[in-house]
């Protein structure tokens, strides 16, 4: 388990001579008959050292299990398909940490991993913790009590190089622009993760996986049953997101205060009947970042695509540059505050909110949530609330009745069905889809991505599958780190 020096640049190379040096990648099993409208393909790929941990994806719940599995001693390999770390908060430009605090923003809901990023963050002046001001209604980081004004918005481009730095402190690998394309499953352990980048295709040999794709490419690639959107398979809408700055935030303030409208519908309702609103969503979401003048602009939804689809996803980034134009014209003209607002950035990938879900040993349910269902094996919270959006109707947002400050969050639901080494922390646990809401966002999506890294800790070293993980012990390792696995 010893973390040896990591050479980028060879690690797609073929080993030199001699057996071993390759392993055999078929897409169709031994004696599997051809199929019309499919090509065998059958490939000798390079075969690389193995790792303790390969991490699947370099969002929230990657980062944490990367970091946590790796200071307790794994070699770790994490493995990221674009450009930087940080998933949505950074590619996709949601740059708010949620879910961590409480809506009063008066306690942390997750600590660990996530409080330590963001008090360092913060400490480089590259986050911030809002701290409300109690003369006014609404606050410029959500306008509206909770959610977004509790979150901890950050600067992504700073961000992406601070985790950059994070991960080579710690000793974990990372591969940047390389997709998991599949996996080699012997029996019901995944023995090789396949990759592909510029250099090729490589298999790395791994004792055992976290799939923090957030889309369970993982889990369905190595046959784990999934299951995705609703009973129709409609899934809530995504998002394009975009940063603007020049905002005059006074004039911004000052109009929402006096109308007592931080949304902005009926100004909305007021631009739909003349013509002008002709986008989907009826509410006006912007939040300020670090600096003021700056600020998040989640507005845009983009109806029936499918993130777990290629071509659905090109469709999505093309429709949402187009929205984006036409919005930001909207919002120069119409929004008080915005009519000399300058375009930043637009996301160079789209802000997905729900694909599929593993079926795991249990399947948390909204009841559990609302009744604040007791586990002994709980491993994290969630501060956020209800907000998985209606797939047809993106302004309308079911509520499912209140549930405790903090929503539990037990081990139990990463751990798919017929994979002994594989668990899946973050948005595509087992879970009712509506339970997604409080869940899918990014600081729960941290706590359970530690949790997944330490468990690994106990699979590696005990030889034990996920789903026997000594959980009393893994959530004293967890307290012990500073995660919060209790609440009261």
């Amino acid at each position: 388990m010893a973390h040896n020096s990591f050479n980028r640049r060879g690690f797609f190379s073929l080993a030199a001579g001699g057996a071993g040096a390759s392993m055999m990648f078929s897409t169709t099993s031994t004696g599997a008959q051809d199929k019309p409208g499919q090509l065998p393909f059958h490939r000798n790929l390079p075969l690389h050292r193995p790792y303790d941990l390969v991490v699947c994806g370099g969002g929230p719940s990657g980062i944490a299990a990367a970091l946590a599995a790796r200071r307790s001693g794994l070699s770790v390999l994490l493995v990221e398909g674009q450009g930087q770390l940080g998933g949505t908060g950074i590619s996709g430009l949601v740059s708010h940490w949620l879910g961590g605090r409480t809506s009063d923003c008066e306690r942390w809901a997750v600590g660990g991993v996530f409080q330590s990023l963001t008090l360092e963050a913060v400490e480089r002046g590259i986050a911030l913790i809002p701290v409300p001001d109690p003369e006014k209604k609404y606050q410029p980081h959500g306008w509206y009590k909770g959610q977004l004004a509790a979150g901890i918005p950050f600067d992504p481009f700073a961000m992406a190089a601070f985790l950059d730095r994070k991960m080579e402190q710690a000793g974990v690998d990372v591969l940047l622009l390389t997709q998991v394309v599949d996996v080699n499953v012997d029996g019901q352990k995944i023995s090789h993760v396949v990759l592909f980048n510029k250099s090729g295709l490589a298999a790395v040999p791994a004792r055992a996986v976290v799939d923090a794709t957030g889309d369970a490419d993982v889990a369905a690639r190595s046959g784990c049953p999934v299951v995705k959107g609703d009973d129709e398979g409609l899934m809530t809408p995504t998002s394009l997101i975009f940063h603007v700055d020049n905002v005059d935030q006074d004039t911004l303030d000052s109009y929402i205060h006096e109308h007592d409208s931080p949304r902005f519908r009926q100004l909305i309702l007021d631009l739909r009947e003349a013509g002008q609103w002709t986008f989907p969503y009826e509410i006006f979401i912007s939040a300020q970042l670090v600096e003021k003048g700056t600020m998040m602009i989640n507005t845009i939804r983009l109806l029936g695509i499918d993130g777990a689809d290629g071509a659905s996803k090109t469709e999505g980034m093309i429709r949402g540059r187009e929205d984006t134009e036409q919005l930001l014209a909207v919002m120069r003209k119409h929004i008080p505050g915005f009519a000399s607002a300058r375009l930043k950035a637009i996301a160079p990938s789209l802000g997905v909110r729900e694909t599929r879900r593993i079926v795991g040993r249990y399947v948390l349910t909204v009841d559990d949530l609302r009744k604040g269902a007791p586990f002994d094996d709980i491993v994290g919270y969630s501060a956020y609330g209800w907000d998985l959006p209606d797939p047809k109707r993106p302004s309308y947002n079911p509520s499912h009745g209140k549930r405790p400050e903090a929503a539990a969050i037990p081990y139990r639901i990463m751990i798919p069905a017929g994979m002994e080494n594989l668990v899946c922390p973050g948005r595509a646990v087992s879970v009712e889809r509506f339970v997604l809401g409080p869940l899918r966002v990014m600081a729960p999506c941290m706590a359970m991505g530690e949790a997944a890294g330490e468990a690994a800790v106990q699979v590696v070293r005990d030889k034990v599958p996920f789903g026997a993980v000594d959980t009393a012990g893994l959530r004293g390792q967890l307290r012990t780190n500073g995660a919060i696995v209790d609440w009261s």
